[in-house]
């Protein structure tokens, strides 16, 4: 692909260090007869790959020029490749999905919009056998933090009641062009098969947790009081004075349940 100029706008950093590539790779181990699915495929490094040793491979580009692009490279028209011009924080990943079987995804997330695209594609986290994705070395922190520490907040919680999640290793400035001013790590998400949370619980459980991390400094019985009574608090098996940061995801389980109860009842 020609070496066009990454655009600001779109958080745009593209992966050219072949170490980092393989390693990636391997890490991933793409399947002849899986599906998978690419965010921010960017001038098709891991693309390629991707396109040549899985079965069926769907790509979502936001930027039109890197798109046609893509279209155009020998790789894609020999392999059974589709280029969906699209916005990943919008997009309707169950479109792509085959009826009885699950979806790998790999990524390489736009530093400017990681975090909401990460939110966005919980809501789609049941089609996918694994998700592998490249992320700002901060946000890997806060997805896999423990609670009591600085990094953990909704994120991990939101996470971990869905995912395993793994960090498996730091990448270094270097190894993209132009360099971000920030490193960079790859972790994979394993979705569970039986989430902590059920589909219908999920709406009170989300609500829970932006009170509860959006006034992380208070008390639980305040940060929480338009949602639940402090006597619903401690009905839930949790002391209403502790802060959100220091409780287990199991807790905030128990509270999305009892805010669910509450509001069925």
């Amino acid at each position: 692909m020609t070496n066009q100029r990454a655009r600001k706008r779109f958080g745009q950093n593209f992966l050219h260090d072949k170490g980092v590539i393989q390693r990636i790779l391997e890490s991933i181990g793409p399947g002849h007869d899986e599906h998978f699915v690419e965010i921010g495929p960017g001038r098709g490094a891991i693309t390629e790959h991707l396109a040549k040793q899985s079965g069926k491979l769907d790509v979502i580009e936001i930027d039109r020029e890197l798109a046609a692009e893509l279209r155009e490279a020998q790789w894609v028209i020999e392999a059974d490749v589709k280029i969906h011009m699209a916005d990943a924080l919008n997009f309707d990943f169950a479109s792509l999905s085959d009826v009885g079987s699950s979806m790998r995804l790999a990524g390489n997330l736009p530093y400017n919009i990681s975090t909401p695209l990460l939110f966005h594609l919980l809501d789609f986290h049941n089609l996918f056998s694994d998700i592998h994705v490249m992320l700002q070395k901060e946000v890997v922190q806060r997805m896999t933090a423990s609670p009591g520490t600085k990094s953990y907040g909704r994120l991990t919680v939101a996470l971990a009641a869905r995912c395993q999640v793994e960090k498996l290793f730091n990448i270094g400035s270097g190894a993209f062009s132009p360099a971000p001013k920030v490193e960079s790590s790859f972790a994979r998400l394993i979705p569970m098969t039986k989430p902590l949370v059920s589909e219908s619980e999920q709406t009170a459980f989300d609500a829970v947790l932006r009170e509860a991390f959006g006034k992380r400094r208070k008390q639980l019985a305040n940060a929480l009081q338009t949602l639940l009574s402090t006597d619903a608090i401690e009905a839930a098996g949790i002391d209403p004075l502790v802060r959100a940061e220091t409780l287990p995801v199991t807790a905030f389980v128990a509270l999305g349940q009892q805010l669910q109860k509450q509001s069925s009842g």
